[in-house]
């Protein structure tokens, strides 16, 4: 694919940056040699012992279920940006307040938690009776525990190095070259949601609801508020809004109007596909003639590349939709039409 997808430097004019600080207790300690008494242990250069739990796991399943769902609010709305997200600054005032609900229930979760300690603690050494020693002469107070189980970030504007006495400082900051890769890994983000939605909600059906259309249109949020990232993103929406459009207002969504669907997901889920015919709108086709396009093209398998951009939850709770998309994973299909070709009808 030959069209550059780079974004410019200036685009953090419109973005700012969120680091999020999440910290979980695993309740568990490290095995040593005084648990085991006289027993003979391979070296420490062979071997290594491993940890023993001192509370019960279940109790502390809320926190890593309240850090996914940070994670995967952030990654509906911004991209992956050094170590944490850039998010759109006029989302800002919306996503802190998420992120303020989320902190709030953890914080609960947490006294709650904290309150129940010690019986927990109890409880467990008594479930596991004959390695009550075990147990016992490696647990922690409650102060230890608070001080490991906390929620918090940094919402932060970055901004270029403009001068420095060091030319080569200047030149090697490295701010450029990651801000440059911020529409790619958007379009990679996109590619990954869209396997992700093809695998669970499309592949393989003769019709589907219209909770089907919740990742599309969380796909289509996302989008929205990046569009100022590199001028293919705002084309993207366009074809996405077509598509919606569309669709019958109730019932459930079969023939013509689900390969389209199809279609559209396997269009997403290929980046260099979508950025090409994003171009194509750019260069003055409209949105309809992406879509019909699809509905003209051949089914052909497409496997979704594997990349380092990792995304979590995006299907786990779509916003702005009455109901969540099915998620049964379904027998493989073939995917229809991600490389369609729009006729030139003489204009390239």
């Amino acid at each position: 694919m030959d069209t550059p997808i780079l974004s410019d430097i200036r685009v953090l004019d419109n973005l700012l940056a969120v680091n999020l600080n999440i910290t979980l207790w695993s309740a568990r300690k490290k095995l040593t040699l005084e648990d085991f008494g006289p027993v003979d242990l391979p070296p420490e250069d062979l071997a290594t012992l491993g940890s023993k739990r001192i509370a019960p796991p279940e109790s502390l399943r809320i926190f890593a279920t309240l850090k996914a769902r940070a994670f995967a609010f952030l990654d509906r709305h911004g991209i992956r940006f050094l170590g944490g997200w850039a998010i759109p600054e006029a989302k800002a005032t919306e996503i802190v307040r998420e992120l303020c609900a989320i902190r709030d229930e953890f914080t609960a979760q947490k006294e709650a938690f904290l309150t129940e300690y010690d019986t927990l603690v109890q409880d467990w050494i008594a479930k596991h009776a004959d390695w009550a020693n075990l147990i016992a002469n490696s647990t922690v107070g409650s102060e230890y525990v608070r001080a490991r189980l906390g929620f918090a970030w940094q919402l932060y504007k970055v901004a270029p190095l403009m001068e420095h006495p060091e030319a080569e400082t200047m030149v090697e900051s490295g701010l450029y070259e990651e801000v440059e890769g911020l529409a790619g890994t958007l379009f990679t983000e996109i590619a990954k949601f869209a396997d992700e939605t093809w695998r669970k909600v499309y592949a393989g059906r003769t019709e589907v609801t219209h909770k089907a259309l919740s990742p599309l249109r969380t796909m289509y949020h996302k989008l929205m508020g990046l569009t100022f990232v590199e001028p293919h993103v705002a084309p993207v929406t366009e074809i996405l809004h077509m598509a919606l459009s569309r669709l019958p207002k109730k019932g459930t969504i079969a023939g013509t109007d689900l390969l389209m669907l199809q279609g559209l997901v396997c269009l997403l889920r290929d980046p260099d596909a979508l950025i090409e015919h994003s171009q194509k709108v750019i260069e003055g086709y409209g949105p309809a003639t992406v879509l019909d396009s699809i509905l003209r093209a051949p089914l052909v398998p497409v496997l979704a590349e594997n990349s380092p951009v990792e995304i979590t939850g995006f299907l786990d709770a779509p916003e702005g939709d009455e109901e969540q998309a099915d998620m049964e994973d379904p027998a493989p299909r073939p995917c229809p039409g991600p490389h369609v070709q729009i006729p030139s009808m003489g204009l390239w």
